[in-house]
């Protein structure tokens, strides 16, 4: 379900073609299994990178007499017979400082080819990417932004030149450039995972092209990790649902068009709304609140409802306070500004009850991703692009942008789904079905 275009793949050399497309968990078994070796899989990768980065500019740095050493490496375990389960998985790390939060993947088996672009200096905002070669640009339309800051990121995998990397989000740096580009995006709850950022609002995430990648990854990630990386910087976060049995379908979920207070176009409402009807239209979800989109509130509506809908029931749709001047007082206030930090803390407390509450009655809540369609490389002008994502930072709940279809641009547009505190696993048990091998 994801869109397929990119750059096509060339043969691996031992025989056997890696397309572009393969996704990370396919080539993995392909290692283990003997049929590719580890070295072929990366110095594809690498080739790919060579003759599309000049156009795409999705990397600041290529690895490639590091990688293929590593590659070797991993050849040289799995013939002595260890099961990696990530064997030869070449993938890209967001940033410069990136490989210093990939040691699981690496244990796993996967081979770090580059670091990816993100923002260059001076770039407001986070939705701009700087490769080695200039601008990164969006695949689908070079004169639009893939979003950022996980730019590169998400071009590599849009584009097949690797199937997973790396990306951290603090007000939407993934879930942005996935929607944008067309792929999934994994934000992790706040404070599950190691981070270097001091505000507590940044968590590791993934991008990737099918979902079975990202629990390949999240596999990967959590896998030692627990009992070492607490959770308190997320006040009521919760994980004992994690190794609970998978909920029956459908999920119970909730629709929001604009949270309560974005101002959101028309177009990527109706995108996600129609991607959300989908979903209950193949009994993924029942959706117990189908709020009308911003420019249509009170209009009539349809009492009757197709298999997996179900009429809006009375009451007050969900409405959370804007996060702005929250996430703005607590990214850039010191100590010694207590009306700053105060107002962060009523903010994030009101929120906090009011998303406890919805998912006291819900599994999931989907939004569109965006608030607007992928903008021009002169940027959004006074637009927030995060006006949907960056509550989920505040509030610390895990996030997964799932492509929704296309705009009038030609761009991709995304759905947003949001799960409880600690609810990796139920984001991934619900997109696995839909987007396995995309």
């Amino acid at each position: 379900m994801t869109p397929e275009r990119g750059p096509g793949g060339p043969s691996a050399g031992s025989g056997e073609t890696v397309d572009h497309g393969t996704h990370a968990h396919s080539l993995a078994a392909a290692v283990r299994a003997g049929r590719v070796r580890a070295v072929d899989v990366v110095a594809d990768a690498l080739e790919r990178i060579a003759r599309t980065d000049r156009s795409l500019c999705a990397f600041r740095e290529v690895w490639e007499e590091d990688a293929l050493r590593r590659a070797a490496e991993v050849d040289a375990r799995v013939a002595a017979g260890e099961r990696l389960p990530l064997a030869g998985v070449p993938f890209a790390v967001k940033g410069r400082h990136g490989p210093r939060s990939a040691g699981p993947l690496v244990a796993a088996g996967c081979v770090a080819v580059g670091a990816t672009a993100v923002p260059g200096p001076g770039t407001p905002w986070q939705t701009w990417g700087l490769g080695r070669y200039g601008r990164t640009v969006n695949p689908w339309r070079a004169d639009r932004t893939p979003g950022g800051s996980s730019a590169g990121a998400a071009v590599a995998v849009a584009a097949g030149v690797v199937p997973l990397a790396t990306g951290g989000d603090g007000a939407g740096s993934v879930r942005i450039p996935a929607a944008w580009c067309g792929v999934l995006g994994l934000k992790t709850t706040n404070g599950r995972l190691p981070s270097a950022d001091r505000t507590g609002l940044a968590a590791p995430g993934v991008l990737v092209r099918c979902a079975t990648d990202a629990r390949a990854w999240w596999t990967a990630v959590t896998v030692g990790a627990a009992g070492t990386t607490g959770m308190a910087g997320v006040a009521g976060t919760e994980v004992a649902g994690e190794g609970a049995a998978v909920k029956p379908r459908p999920l119970r979920a909730v629709w929001s068009p604009d949270l309560g207070f974005a101002d959101v176009d028309p177009e990527p409402v109706a995108v996600a709304h129609a991607a959300a009807l989908r979903l209950a239209d193949s009994g993924a979800v029942r959706i117990d609140q189908d709020l009308p989109g911003p420019r249509d509130r009170g209009a009539s509506r349809d009492r009757r409802a197709p298999r997996g809908r179900r009429p809006a029931p009375e009451g007050a749709p969900l409405r959370l306070e804007d996060p702005a001047d929250a996430w703005l007082a607590l990214r850039t206030a010191s100590g010694d500004d207590p009306l700053a930090l105060a107002l962060a803390r009523r903010i994030r407390a009101a929120n906090d009850r009011r998303l406890d509450a919805l998912f006291r009655r819900a599994d999931l809540l989907l939004t569109p991703t965006t608030p607007c369609a992928a903008h021009g490389h002169e940027g959004p002008g006074e637009r927030y692009s995060t006006a949907l994502t960056w509550s989920f930072n505040l509030s610390g709940h895990p996030a997964l942008s799932i492509p929704a279809g296309f705009g009038s641009d030609g761009c991709p547009l995304g759905l947003q789904v949001v799960a409880p505190r600690g609810g990796e696993r139920l984001l991934l048990d619900f997109a696995e079905p839909l987007y396995s091998d995309a």
